[in-house]
């Protein structure tokens, strides 16, 4: 897919941290327990951290005690691509910014008890978060 943001490998390099570059560009996962804004509970905006890409309002963020950020739902659908990934050997849906191809984390069905049933599990580093003023 094509996508509005495209930067060459060298490009993604220089504008991200070598933690953030792995997570983002190379599909990688940060450990459980240690992103930044796993415990972040002020009412703001979560963008992607590649591109600025509006991700998710803090509204929809809930406490899934899996060890990650974790939403029930995007900003709207277009935010976001969703696709099918089976990299473990299981079937697991990733999560792309829509905007950058930036990889975010995954989203499973078990976000129990919220509006939509989903959780949006992301990495902090794939984020960045802004504060209401």
């Amino acid at each position: 897919m094509a996508h509005d943001v495209s930067k060459s490998d060298d490009e993604w390099r220089e504008a991200l941290t070598p933690e953030q570059y792995e997570v983002l560009r190379n599909a990688g996962t940060e450990r459980a327990w240690t992103g930044e804004l796993l415990d972040e509970e002020r009412a703001g905006l979560y963008t992607c951290a590649g591109c600025g890409n509006e991700l998710f309002r803090s509204g929809t963020k809930f406490d899934s005690n899996c060890g990650w950020p974790s939403f029930y739902d995007s900003i709207n659908p277009d935010a976001v691509e969703l696709l099918p990934d089976t990299s473990l050997g299981m079937e697991r849906t990733e999560v792309r910014c829509a905007r950058c191809g930036g990889h975010l984390g995954h989203v499973f069905p078990d976000g129990f008890g919220t509006p939509t049933g989903n959780r949006y599990c992301m990495n902090s580093l794939s984020l960045n978060f802004t504060p209401e003023s």
